[in-house]
């Protein structure tokens, strides 16, 4: 039955609305808690002129989790930064669900007991043998931890949703006309002349150690920061609970002692856990090590020198993080690199030499119409020439004559002329569903925008700091 409640909340249209739902929060109340008007207020967050309480959020997490399994909840609970994402998705479907009731009460909706009874009697999970069951009825709703009254204004908000909702997501017609246009758009292809000088024809001596220098203050070498990490694993299979209990144990007489002052290798050793010290490593170039996933990474860089992280749970056991040195980001001393700059200052020379030629091909074919050492080319968006001078041709209009940079090159460019692309119905027929798609996204991100309005989203500061601990 929960299964179905999910399916329902995630129709196309309710996904499109909460998708693109803004948490535009406004704190409220700031007054009424100096004075005491707020004493005993339990609401998390104000949808219009309803609320939405600690008891509502606190109940629909729990449905949420229960939906998990224990691998998902594992890592919500071990991921302080999962557990406010987690937290703050729920409280976002909470608050897009409300709005659109809301809708359903002003426009006068009602969804009647009787309508209630005929959809709970075709659910397939209520049926035994083709037949509604009382049997599989309480059962389901027993496991759920849902009450019959519960479960009925659950369904009943999910009717009145679908009623505000249909209408907007219905399926939009876009005229034929706007078909051909964005089709030739798309496939058309263009005529170009283009003529190619590369920065590697031209020849230039070698530099000066006072050229370099000053190349090197207007190109200066920055040396990102890095940090020296170490880190003590208990190892366990977390997904077996003899082996979790026993981790666990092992892991806070391990914490007890690093908190004791214990070195961690030290520590290590005392409860034959593995002990790692890792090099420095930026970021972007770390060592390879199992620990070392994305968030791992993001959470290292955000801890103090000289400090230990709190006991991670992790798949594999119980960790333990310290950060032992941070080298700060600086820029690199100039004879340590002086060498390395002589192929960057010789690039440049060429580029430089690169673009005085270019722009003597481009005077010429102004003045001429004529392009030396051109290439003439019929090109897609995609095919015919590098990828600097294909958006260079699509994005100019016809006629127009330029110069383009590339990577290792500068292109003189002349857009000759357009070539209408040849019918092609199934290609017309896929641009034409992704037109619909995107207008219709654009109508339900306009009927939100009207939601917002009408319905605005207040969060009470107060209660909801008190309640996530901020």
């Amino acid at each position: 039955m929960l299964e179905y409640l999910r399916n329902a909340s995630e129709k196309p249209i309710a996904k499109i609305l909460i998708g693109i739902l803004a948490f535009s929060f406004v704190g409220w109340g700031v007054a009424e808690w100096i004075f005491g008007g707020a004493v005993g207020d339990n609401t998390l967050v104000r949808v219009g002129d309803s609320e939405i309480s600690a008891q509502q959020f606190n109940a629909e997490k729990s449905r949420e989790l229960a939906q998990m399994s224990r691998e998902q909840q594992r890592d919500i609970y071990a991921d302080a930064n999962e557990q406010a994402r987690f937290s703050n998705n729920v409280l976002m479907n909470l608050a897009g669900q409300q709005m659109a009731l809301n809708r359903a009460d002003d426009l006068g909706f009602v969804v009647s007991d009787k309508r209630i009874a005929q959809e709970i009697r075709l659910f397939p999970d209520f049926q035994e043998n083709g037949e509604f069951s009382t049997f599989m009825f309480d059962r389901v709703l027993g496991n759920s931890g849902y009450s019959e009254a519960q479960f009925a204004d659950v369904l009943r908000g999910d009717i009145m949703r679908s009623m505000v909702l249909g209408a907007a997501g219905a399926t939009v017609s876009v005229p034929e006309f706007v078909v051909n246009a964005a089709y030739n758009a798309r496939y058309a292809s263009r005529g170009i002349d283009y003529a190619t000088v590369k920065y590697a024809d031209f020849a230039v001596g070698t530099p000066t150690e006072e050229q370099l220098e000053q190349f090197y203050n207007q190109n200066p070498r920055i040396i990102p920061e890095t940090r020296v990490v170490s880190y003590v694993l208990v190892s366990a299979d977390t997904t077996k609970p003899d082996e979790y209990d026993a981790g666990y144990a092992t892991a806070i007489k391990v914490e007890d002692d690093i908190i004791a002052g214990e070195t961690m290798a030290d520590v290590a050793k005392k409860h034959n856990a593995k002990f790692v010290s890792l090099d420095a490593f930026s970021r972007e170039s770390r060592p390879v090590d199992a620990i070392l996933s994305d968030k791992m990474i993001a959470r290292i860089f955000d801890m103090d020198e000289a400090v230990e992280s709190e006991m991670i749970e992790l798949k594999d056991g119980f960790l333990f993080v310290r950060v032992d040195k941070i080298n700060p980001q600086h820029k690199a001393d100039f004879q340590n690199v002086k060498d390395s700059l002589v192929q960057d200052w010789k690039t440049e020379e060429q580029k430089k030499q690169a673009y005085v030629r270019a722009n003597e091909l481009l005077v010429d074919l102004n003045k001429n119409q004529d392009l030396s050492g051109k290439q003439s080319v019929t090109v897609s968006r995609a095919d015919g020439a590098p990828i600097e001078v294909l958006n260079a041709a699509f994005r100019e209009a016809v006629g127009t004559n330029t110069i383009v940079p590339g990577t290792d090159a500068f292109y003189v460019l002349r857009v000759r002329d357009v070539v209408a692309p040849s019918d092609d119905e199934q290609k017309k027929a896929k641009l034409k569903e992704e037109m619909q798609n995107m207008m219709q996204n654009n109508l339900m991100d306009d009927y939100n925008s009207f939601l917002k309005r009408e319905y605005p989203i207040e969060i009470n500061q107060k209660t909801y700091n008190r309640f996530f601990g901020i």
